[in-house]
């Protein structure tokens, strides 16, 4: 671990208190570490970190990433942005600025405070990817006007931020890019392909399935993903990466569907409609990188997953 400037190693999580946020200020602070969460909370869950409160080495702080914010920090973990389409579309120009000019708010904290700084980048770099699976040396084709760029060219430009300020300033930077992601603490509602099916199952409505259903994903379940995180965070300074996070495991989407209907015992039927304009027909990692310098690749099974994530939703009424 980097010798921090105080007591415990202090970090501050942008985007704290959403979905993987969160997670992961739990996770820092059963690692000892005192937790700055930062949210403006457009898509982070208050519900998601009160219990965490009462806790003395954590601290909430409601604030955007799109104006400054000055703190002495050891680590900072860049997590703010909508990640699913219906939200990030929502405000596309706040999607970008939120990239692009939250990241360079970020760097300069890191630059004049001398923070390791932590991206979290995602799969979108690679657009509709022509190479499959992943690995992190293809640049990716992605459409840059398309109603998905203010997400996708977002996240790009963050890298590229990132590896300027790291090669004109020498900031400490290293970057993650994030493959799907599920688990408990996702919000019901936030349009991405797990919640959606899970909530849909529950109710025993019909399974939407856009296009023809063949279109492939691989799904991480979170807790392998944080302790990826967590191994980047804690990687020899001259890995910057970017390092693929994901379960290399690659289902279709019809059988994500199927499975979540028998774990469920829904009575639910699978209904097709349009594909989304520029929705990639496949996304899997090549974690080869992250196996060689992380030593860490995803032990949870699809199944034991979807249990755990299923058990989640049932909270909430269907």
């Amino acid at each position: 671990m980097k010798k921090g400037k105080f007591d415990k190693p202090k970090a501050l999580v942008t985007g704290g208190a959403g979905f993987l946020g969160s997670h992961l200020c739990e996770r820092l602070l059963r690692d000892n570490f005192e937790v700055l969460c930062l949210d403006n909370f457009f898509t982070g869950q208050k519900s998601n970190i009160l219990h965490l409160l009462k806790n003395p080495w954590f601290s909430l702080i409601h604030h955007d990433i799109c104006s400054p914010y000055s703190v002495d920090i050891d680590y900072i973990f860049n997590f703010a942005c909508p990640a699913s389409p219906p939200y990030y579309q929502f405000d596309p120009v706040k999607t970008i600025n939120t990239n692009v000019l939250g990241s360079i708010h970020m760097l300069e904290l890191a630059r004049h405070t001398k923070a390791r700084i932590l991206q979290a980048s995602t799969s979108e770099v690679y657009g509709d990817p022509n190479i499959h699976p992943q690995p992190e040396t293809y640049w990716g084709n992605v459409n840059p006007i398309g109603i998905r760029s203010c997400y996708d060219e977002g996240k790009r430009c963050a890298e590229a931020l990132f590896l300027d300020y790291h090669r004109q300033y020498d900031v400490d930077i290293k970057i993650a890019r994030i493959f799907n992601t599920y688990g408990p603490k996702m919000h019901p509602n936030d349009g991405r392909v797990v919640s959606n099916f899970i909530m849909q199952a529950l109710r025993n409505d019909n399974i939407t399935i856009y296009g023809d259903g063949l279109q492939t994903r691989a799904f991480c379940y979170v807790d392998d993903l944080i302790d990826a995180i967590v191994a980047m965070i804690h990687s020899p300074p001259d890995f910057q990466g970017p390092v693929n996070l994901g379960n290399p495991g690659e289902f279709t989407m019809i059988e994500l569907a199927e499975k979540i209907i028998k774990l469920t015992s829904s009575q639910s039927k699978i209904v097709f409609d349009p594909l989304p304009f520029d929705d990639p027909r496949q996304r899997m990692p090549d974690i080869g990188l992250a196996r060689e310098k992380l030593s860490w690749e995803p032990k949870i099974k699809l199944d034991e997953g979807l249990k755990k994530t299923i058990d989640y939703f049932m909270t909430f009424e269907t």
